[in-house]
């Protein structure tokens, strides 16, 4: 097998009980990293710290992975405060979990005579994340919408997300509009709905 010293040395290849007895006298692991190479590639390291750096990378190229996610926000020039805002909500935990958001916004019929709306529109949202992510680009008319693309600000200068809870995501949005359960006016066993005569009082 091929051996690779701590010191990122090649030590060339030699057999597996020489291999073992150089690391025994630097007091270090043998590690097989290229077990399909010809011969298979050997280091000599501290496994403890070998099993860190992995586990290190391992951790940036998910990073980087869930970074190159794109999760698209959909808006229209007419959109209600309340659905701008869960709309808000969700974008902020996107950005906040290194995810990249697309901005979209559609015009419909004659709203396209009036773009300046759709506009201002995605001025206030993106002005709503701008603790969270920046614009790739300004926003552009494309066709019969406008688009612009935001990336996740840094951790180290980004706003922690408002809306996370203990588990560190974002709890569902409540709906508002929920029909408040009306107070049971049920007559009690033996009694009148209503009864008229309830505050008669007899003598």
């Amino acid at each position: 097998m091929r051996v690779i010293d701590a010191h990122d040395k090649n030590l060339g290849v030699i057999s597996l009980n020489e291999a073992l007895a150089q690391a025994r006298q630097q007091g270090m692991d043998l590690v097989e990293i290229s077990p399909n190479a010809t011969p298979p590639v050997c280091r000599i390291v501290d496994f403890g710290k070998f099993r860190y750096e992995q586990a290190k990378k391992d951790k940036e190229s998910k990073k980087h992975q869930h970074a190159s996610t794109v999760k698209e926000v959909q808006l229209s020039p007419r959109i209600d405060p309340h659905d701008l805002s869960i709309k808000v909500i969700h974008a902020i935990d996107f950005l906040c979990e290194d995810m990249k958001v697309k901005i979209a916004l559609k015009f419909r019929g004659r709203e396209m005579a009036h773009t300046e709306f759709g506009f201002q529109v995605i001025r206030k949202f993106l002005a709503e994340l701008a603790p969270y992510g920046h614009p790739d680009f300004d926003p552009k008319l494309i066709g019969r919408g406008i688009n612009v693309m935001v990336s996740p600000l840094p951790r180290n200068k980004r706003a922690k997300n408002p809306h996370a809870g203990e588990s560190g995501r974002a709890p569902a949005p409540v709906n508002n509009h929920d029909p408040v359960p009306p107070t049971s006016s049920e007559p009690k066993p033996g009694g009148f709905a209503n009864n008229p005569f309830a505050r008669v009082e007899i003598k």
